[in-house]
């Protein structure tokens, strides 16, 4: 709790007229992003009073993300087994 689609609904009925959504627990969007809170939240939104929604896209294959990825992994592996 909160519950995501609870609160959606709940900023909406106070007022909230724009929304925008980031996802920070995933690094690449999948079926709950799109979907549950992209599409279904958008929709919940508008229904209940909002004006304007927007899903920001999670990470996923942005070059500065990759690279961090990358080198979080380099560091954390203690065998010298990358060749990146």
């Amino acid at each position: 709790k909160p519950y995501t689609d609870e609160s959606i609904v709940k900023l909406a009925k106070s007022g909230v007229k724009r929304l925008a959504v980031v996802v920070p627990s995933f690094t690449a969007d999948c079926l709950e992003t799109l979907e549950e809170i992209g599409l279904e939240g958008r929709d919940e939104f508008l229904e209940n009073g909002g004006e304007e929604y927007k899903l920001i896209e999670c990470l996923n294959s942005d070059d500065q993300w990759t690279k961090g990825l990358v080198q979080i992994m380099k560091d954390s592996c203690p065998l010298d087994t990358f060749d990146l």
